[in-house]
């Protein structure tokens, strides 16, 4: 699998949010879309899912343009990982999680004995077989968000698109999260994901892209866009980038006296 962004424009109606945006996914890889509220992932994701219409450019699955596809082969392609979801009926988890297959059932289907076989699957692959039966609306926010990865996992898609996975979840939780991302893509699945923490870029990320205030967009390796420099321009803030061994981390620099504690 691979996709393709090239050259895309994207926006609501005729105005415009993002331009010349270009990256490549391949299997095996994880994207780490970084960048200030307000810049236009959200917009970008929605672009690429379908939700809104590509302004200008291009998106390329294997090749092959996506633009006139159809809602639920695109669905059946990539999978999609929301920032939160509550459902307005208390279901089991399996039942969530089964509705993932809703792109490959007829439009008065019922999930078959094989459906519920892959939703099942995609429950014990993220090791959360002990939510099984377990109402969705009544476990924790870092099992809700497994759930959810477990839902999209079940589309049988070839690529994950996730907005901000690890969002609202505790430090221990996002920690799962994100292991069970890497563990993902090292079975096969291409990744995209958007996070607000630059760490995530250092823990699981094959590539980084960034977008800036000022609508610039730098893409490339975790040393190469993660820099003191770049994060001080999309964010306004400055930070240090320690490295100790195999552990590197981005530590935001508060300016104390401009707070007013100095001692």
């Amino acid at each position: 699998m691979k996709l393709e962004i090239n050259q895309v424009m994207c926006g609501y109606g005729n105005r415009t949010i993002l331009k010349d945006i270009s990256f490549s996914v391949h299997d095996r890889e994880i994207l780490c879309l970084l960048g200030p509220n307000g810049v236009g992932k959200t917009t970008l994701f929605k672009t690429i899912l379908g939700f809104l219409r590509l302004q200008g450019g291009d998106i390329l699955l294997n090749g092959e343009n996506i633009r006139l596809w159809p809602r639920e082969r695109l669905a059946r392609a990539i999978g999609y990982v929301p920032q939160a979801h509550t459902p307005p009926f208390p279901f089991t988890v399996l039942d969530v999680v089964t509705m993932g297959r809703t792109a490959h059932l007829g439009v008065f289907s019922s999930p078959s004995k094989k459906d519920v076989m892959i939703a099942e699957q995609a429950i014990e692959t993220l090791n959360i077989g002990f939510l099984r039966d377990r109402i969705y609306t009544e476990i924790s926010g870092g099992e809700r968000q497994m759930v959810l990865i477990a839902r999209a996992l079940t589309q049988e898609p070839k690529l994950l698109v996730m907005d901000e996975p690890t969002s609202n979840l505790d430090f221990g939780n996002q920690i799962r999260v994100l292991q069970q991302i890497r563990e993902l893509a090292g079975r096969g699945l291409g990744v995209i994901m958007t996070s607000h923490f630059p760490d995530h870029a250092f823990l699981c990320s094959t590539k980084i892209a960034l977008l800036q205030k000022d609508r610039g967009f730098i893409t490339g390796e975790a040393d190469e866009v993660v820099t003191e420099e770049n994060m001080r321009a999309a964010y306004g803030v400055r930070v240090k980038i320690i490295r100790s061994d195999d552990v590197k981390t981005c530590v935001p620099v508060l300016d104390v006296e401009r707070e007013g504690c100095a001692s």
